[in-house]
């Protein structure tokens, strides 16, 4: 089998020791070559250049979260074609790495590499569906270029906690989840719209869903991982279906305390429910529509502010080795 791995040297729970020995681990069963990412956008290059090559059979991805989309983006530049494409394979590196968990794979980067060696041996593989955006036509968004996303998207409240994070980090701090819950925080303080809503969920054939003040798009569950806590916003969403979306009408006070009670103490059969909360299952297309511009995020990657995102659940994207 020849591979392509891919290795995010700012991983922030591999070592380069630890990357040492994953690299010699992986070799000893594939023809490896291993590539090093050298600015943001490398690792979806990578697997464009893997794409085009022809050459590659498997992709695998060392690294968080961020380096996972931007090789899936790569390998889905022409659209998903999953019995012609490489299959991708996953080391979790970063932070969360909630991709790789929902797959089933150890968070630990040795553990997941001897699993992901067993699969190879075994076979053992899936198609999984993804999400996509687009430009909605008729909107100034129209021009921005269509994204993959694999686990989840927001728009509004969560995006903006991302952004937050993102500006930390770039400051030096590292990511941790107390960073994340400080940033939560301070995104509820300077929250303008929390107790009106600007978000417009319009989909064909059915009445659209107004006023929100967040809109959270899920491809997979659970949504994140406080530590080892999992947090579910929609329980029912499923790589083997379409997307999944948590709507909420009120950020007040008192509805960010339910409503984080609820996200801390929800599971595989209960998330977040209540009078403001809108629950949507097994959508193929939407698009949300915004007043003002909000952040946007997709799998924990600040993308800016827009006004109008369509999202499309594609069934059967992506070949992934577990």
């Amino acid at each position: 089998m020849r591979a392509l791995l891919v290795v995010n040297p700012a991983a922030t729970t591999t070592s380069a020791r630890t990357r040492d020995v994953l690299l010699h681990a992986l070799a000893s069963e594939m023809k490896l070559e291993a590539v090093t990412t050298e600015y943001r956008g490398h690792a979806r290059d990578l697997g464009r250049q893997a794409v085009e090559s022809g050459n590659v059979d498997l992709v695998v991805a060392l690294g968080g979260d961020g380096t996972v989309n931007e090789v899936v983006n790569g390998l889905l530049h022409t659209g998903p074609d999953p019995e012609r494409l490489p299959g991708l394979a996953v080391v979790p590196g970063g932070s969360t790495n909630v991709f790789a968990r929902a797959l089933g794979l150890p968070n630990d980067a040795v553990e997941a590499t001897g699993a992901i060696l067993d699969a190879l041996r075994e076979g053992r593989e899936r198609t999984v569906g993804l999400g996509l955006t687009s430009g909605t036509p008729g909107t100034e968004d129209e021009a921005v270029p269509s994204r993959w996303f694999t686990f989840n998207a927001g728009l509004g409240f969560d995006a903006g906690v991302v952004g937050r994070v993102e500006q930390q980090r770039e400051q030096g701090k590292k990511s941790t989840h107390a960073l994340y819950v400080r940033q939560v925080v301070r995104q509820f303080l300077g929250e303008q719209h929390r107790r009106h809503g600007t978000i417009t969920l319009e989909q064909p054939g059915e009445d659209p869903v107004t006023d929100l003040v967040l809109a959270i798009v899920s491809n997979t569950t659970p949504w994140t991982y406080l530590g080892n806590r999992p947090m579910y916003t929609s329980p029912k969403a499923s790589f083997d279906k379409g997307l999944d979306v948590l709507g909420l009408t009120r950020l007040s006070s008192a509805a960010v305390a339910r409503y984080g009670t609820q996200l801390l103490t929800s599971s595989p059969e209960r998330g977040p429910h209540g009078r403001h909360a809108a629950a949507l299952h097994d959508l193929s297309e939407f698009t949300l529509h915004s007043k003002v511009p909000l952040p946007l995020q997709m799998d924990g990657d600040h993308l800016g502010l827009r006004t109008s995102v369509t999202f499309t659940g594609v069934r059967r994207a992506l070949r992934v080795i577990v």
